[in-house]
């Protein structure tokens, strides 16, 4: 049938009232997934009649369908299953014998009994997420487990909140609703509300009156004759508080059920799905999609800000959509006062609730029930969203959390956080989201802060290895622990706690010369030196920090900007400490390495010997700290032409820093670079490969690019190179290497 009348023409006319409908209940939907206009009132007709050359979009088209026949049958036909998409795909004439189907249907509407009321096929189901994003691996593994248990199965949904839960659950409803004859959706956060809940379900079922202690099971009584059946809990709490809404024996068979919740404990009784995150790659196709000249760039970095968390998403999608701000507007709003942002925009469906106030209910729990849990919240709050070590809470002195101090204490209240969705629990470590850190922040007093920065600021200083040279542990320790100390030291210290500050700026600034990592270095001990120059009583401090400027600039190739650091430095420390002090001989190595980049090789070697000295004096002869007296002599001695002398030194270094760091640490690379150039002057046809070694640890620790790295390969490349010439079985070839050699 073509004509007039036929269901093609009827479904398009259907289609134009609804897009010019204002109240209709499904124009936003249909504007949403036509918002190009790629399904015309032509381009419909023609699909209807099988007249198209390339394939059409039948996910389009299948919404299309669905919307306009949920108009006209008051929702109690679903075209969104699979098995009806499959047919669109494969058969555009199936799309015809639908609308027939249908149109008649709607003419001729099938007799029911007098009096009786049609059956529901959801009840409080929420509309569909037209944005939904990604979450397949999610959907299929929780139809799959739902699928693969018995009669009545059950499934948890875990995870933070505002990551999603509820709308993966409602997607999966109306993903899978043609396997189901009847979905419900019960509000569980509050569980005294749950039972009025199933009175109102029962009453659309058809149920007379029943007394409230009898309404749930008569409610999953009637659902027998209804299965397949499916019903989702949202916001779960406690799987105590929800156990008397909970199918029992029979009564849950033929069904399914999908509980969301924040709280953990609910692995003895369901399987548990931990939903995490939006991927990075998610995150950003969500953002390109709601925000017009969204670019990837800019998607990425707003997704970073805000931790990939869905609902933060949304909300700055909103706040970008009302305000009419452009993406790389917004982006400085959020990077400089995310705090602020975060109580900004709104969510279309869910008007009340922002990302500011997304935990609250869980932190007032806590403050009420485990206020020393709070206390640990708020400290977390000021880390960074890193793995924060538990250590760092019980570890020094004196600890930050009394409760700390007593082992059951201490567990329950990691747990509570944990247990909350708060913060993910690690063997030794607590992770709390950035949004849920800022969320705290921004709810905490001025006083509360101050004091917790200052706490921390201490417990930082006293758990960070102070000798980044000698520990042999300090490279790990100060890797997990490096982001916290940069986010307690960001903003401008608290009076209290200015000094510790100041060296915690320094050390941390030590550690990253040591790794090479010279650009966040330089920035810190300068903010270091400055705080202690404002202080009184500072000058070894002052001391320290202007040794470590000048060894930052020495290593970024700046001599004649560290001598004067390094001389003041010198000069300070004799001033204040004894002649023979090992901080003394650190100033005079480090200066004598700086005079002999600058070409006076007379004045550094008095100045290396005296260090030299010093430091075995103190420490015995194979200190870490001896080996860098033997390295700064020995580079001396090189430029001087001293090979004979400079070997020994070097590999003296070497055997020190081979038994006191990890195989692959810088400061053997370097050492063994240093004696590459100092035995093939001496014609020893080892020089190569220890220049392979040191350059294949450079390329390890600070990445092929370095120009550091890029120096050690020219030079093992130009060594190799020599010992070809002179005759060595070695194709120069075959075995040249680059930074990229593994």
């Amino acid at each position: 049938m073509r004509g007039p009348s036929s269901p093609q023409n009827w479904f398009v006319n259907r289609l134009q009232r609804l897009r010019t409908s204002s109240g209709s209940p499904t124009q936003a939907q249909l504007l949403a997934y036509d918002e190009n206009k790629v399904l015309t009132r032509s381009s419909l007709s023609d699909l209807l009649a099988g007249k198209f050359t390339k394939p059409p979009p039948w996910e389009r088209v299948a919404a299309y369908a669905t919307a306009c026949v949920r108009a006209a049958h008051d929702g109690q036909i679903d075209l969104s299953s699979e098995e009806e998409l499959a047919r669109l795909r494969a058969d555009h004439a199936t799309l015809t014998d639908l609308f027939e189907t249908a149109v008649r249907e709607v003419r001729a509407p099938a007799a029911r009994p007098s009096g009786s009321r049609p059956r529901p096929a959801t009840y409080r189901l929420p509309p569909r997420n037209i944005n939904f994003t990604g979450r397949d691996a999610a959907l299929r593994e929780l139809r799959q487990r739902l699928v693969s248990g018995n009669d009545g199965a059950m499934q948890v949904v875990h995870g933070l909140g505002g990551v999603g839960k509820t709308q993966l659950a409602v997607e999966y409803a109306y993903l899978y609703r043609s396997k189901y004859r009847f979905v419900g959706f019960v509000d569980a956060e509050d569980p005294d509300l749950v039972a009025s809940q199933f009175a109102s379900l029962g009453r659309e079922l058809g149920l007379a009156e029943v007394s409230s202690d009898q309404v749930i099971p008569r409610v999953y009584g009637k659902l027998l004759d209804l299965g397949p059946w499916l019903i989702i809990f949202d916001n779960g709490e406690r799987p105590g508080t929800l156990m008397h809404a909970l199918p029992s024996g029979d009564l849950g068979t033929k069904g399914h059920i999908i509980v969301t919740t924040r709280l953990r404990g609910w692995s003895s009784r369901a399987g548990v799905i931990d939903l995490d995150v939006f991927t990075r790659p998610e995150a950003v196709e969500l953002l390109a999609r709601r925000v017009c000249g969204m670019t990837t760039e800019v998607a990425d970095r707003i997704a970073e800000h805000l931790g990939d968390l869905p609902l933060a998403l949304e909300q700055a999608a909103g706040y970008m959509d009302y305000n009419q701000t452009a993406p790389e507007e917004y982006l400085p709003l959020l990077t400089s006062r995310l705090e602020d942002m975060i109580a900004l925009g709104e969510l279309a469906d869910r008007p009340t609730v922002v990302v500011a106030t997304l935990w609250q209910l869980s932190v007032r729990r806590l403050e009420l029930q485990q206020p020393q849990a709070m206390r640990l919240l708020e400290l977390c709050a000021l880390l960074a969203p890193e793995p924060i070590p538990l250590d760092l809470f019980s570890g020094g002195t004196e600890t930050l959390i009394a409760a700390a101090a007593d082992p059951v204490a201490w567990d329950t209240t990691v747990g509570a956080l944990a247990g909350l969705g708060l913060a993910r629990r690690g063997a030794s470590s607590l992770v709390l989201h950035r949004l849920v850190q800022a969320a705290i922040r921004a709810a905490m007093p001025d006083d509360v802060r101050t004091d917790a920065r200052v706490r921390l600021c201490r417990a930082l200083l006293a758990a960070v290895p102070h000798d980044v040279h000698g520990d042999p542990n300090a490279r790990s320790r100060w890797q997990e622990l490096l982001p916290h100390a940069l986010v307690v030291t960001k903003d401008e210290p608290p009076t209290e706690c200015a000094a510790e500050t100041a060296t915690l700026l320094r050390l941390a600034s030590a550690f990253l010369l040591s790794i090479g990592d010279h650009q966040v270095a330089l920035p810190l001990c300068e903010r270091a030196l400055a705080i202690d120059e404002s202080l009184e009583q500072r000058e070894a401090e002052i001391g320290f920090d202007l040794i470590t400027l000048a060894q930052i600039h020495r290593d970024r190739g700046a001599p004649e900007r560290a001598r004067p650091m390094a001389e003041r430095a010198l000069s300070l420390h004799e001033s204040c400490l004894p002649a023979n002090s090992p901080v003394i001989a650190t100033d005079l190595a480090t200066l004598a390495r700086i005079r002999h980049l600058l070409g006076d090789h007379e004045a550094a070697v008095p100045l290396a010997e005296r260090a030299l000295r010093i430091d075995e004096a103190a420490y015995g002869p194979d200190d870490p700290y001896v080996s860098f007296d033997l390295i700064a002599l020995a580079s001396v001695h090189l430029d001087l032409g001293d090979h004979a002398v400079a070997v020994p030194l070097i590999s003296r270094a070497l055997r020190i820093r081979e038994a006191s760091y990890a195989p692959d640490h810088l400061y053997i690379g370097y050492a063994l670079l240093l004696k590459a150039r100092a035995v093939h002057a001496l014609n020893d046809p080892t020089a190569a490969d220890l220049a392979r070694r040191g350059a294949l640890i450079l390329n390890t620790r600070l990445g092929g690019t370095h120009p550091k790295t890029e120096d050690a390969f020219a030079l093992a490349n130009s060594l190799l190179n020599a010992t070809t010439a002179k005759g060595t079985a070695r194709s120069s070839r075959s075995a040249r290497l680059a930074p990229h050699t593994t």
